[in-house]
């Protein structure tokens, strides 16, 4: 096992990102990739003009890339948010008001993992009211998910970056995986494994990947500390991918790692070549 027995997608809100959004899945595709994932392409507007979906729909298909992840709308990223579906007032509406924009849009380009990033405690509202909130939206979330046959993704991610953010256990996500399955009875929520992230903050990823993989909707990597890609920090990626693996993960891994002072494009020579990638 090892790297060139994986599926790899590209995230193009954090890789070739010095290109226009509409030329990155093209920029994937010359650079060997079959599938790519995406933040919320809009970080501003949860329901962009129905002209601008099309044309990342059209730069989809022209490049011959699967979009095999997408964001619900979760403020700005990169920037200063984690999310909008546990805040109360606008952020939460905007959440609301996206969440059939981005499902359509996912079913129209054969997208079937939908991530919901969870959002920042706020000053002076009681947590245990930001949990339900979010509760009540990820249920709005995943039955929206499920009319077209996709998963919604609960993230973990890391606090030294994101110190409001509560979910930041491997087991912290996968008790809302949990809470959203049992508030629907879909069982189409799972946990969005990060390695990056997980690692940050200190977690035994070995025993995170046997507690946790049989809820694991999809994995993204990149190497820490540093957020490189492998081979730029001291995890050992390759070792845990097939620890994944064997435990059952067959699905897509997200290369969601910055480039660096490096074009996008020459930060895979990691990759076994030809590259596996689809």
């Amino acid at each position: 096992m090892g790297f060139a027995d994986q599926r790899f997608a590209v995230n193009l809100s954090i890789l070739f990102t010095e290109l226009p959004l509409l030329e990155r899945p093209r920029a994937a595709a010359a650079a060997g990739f079959t599938a790519v994932e995406l933040w919320w392409p809009w970080p501003e507007d949860p329901d962009p003009p129905r002209a601008e979906l099309d044309a990342l729909r059209g730069a989809l298909e022209d490049a011959g890339v699967t979009l095999t992840g997408l964001n619900f709308y979760a403020g700005l990223l990169p920037g200063p948010d984690r999310g909008a579906l546990s805040l109360p007032g606008e952020e939460s509406a905007r959440f609301r008001a996206n969440v059939e924009v981005a499902a359509d849009f996912a079913a129209s380009v054969g997208c079937r993992a939908l991530n919901a990033l969870y959002g920042n405690r706020i000053d002076g509202v009681d947590p245990a009211a930001q949990d339900a909130l979010a509760l009540e939206n990820l249920a709005l979330a995943a039955r929206a998910a499920d009319a077209i046959g996709a998963t919604v993704l609960i993230e973990a991610l890391n606090a030294p970056e994101s110190p409001r953010y509560p979910l930041v256990s491997a087991a912290a996500a996968v008790d809302v995986v949990d809470k959203v399955n049992a508030a629907t009875g879909l069982d189409n929520a799972r946990f969005l494994f990060d390695v990056y992230h997980l690692a940050r903050n200190g977690e035994d990823i070995g025993a995170a990947i046997a507690a946790h993989a049989p809820r694991t909707g999809h994995v993204q990597i990149a190497d820490s500390p540093g957020r490189g890609a492998p081979g730029t920090g001291s995890l050992p990626l390759e070792r845990l991918l097939d620890a994944l693996t064997a435990a059952g993960y067959d699905g897509w891994i997200g290369l969601e790692y910055k480039p660096g002072d490096r074009a996008s494009a020459d930060t895979f020579d990691w990759l076994p070549r030809p590259a596996t990638t689809g």
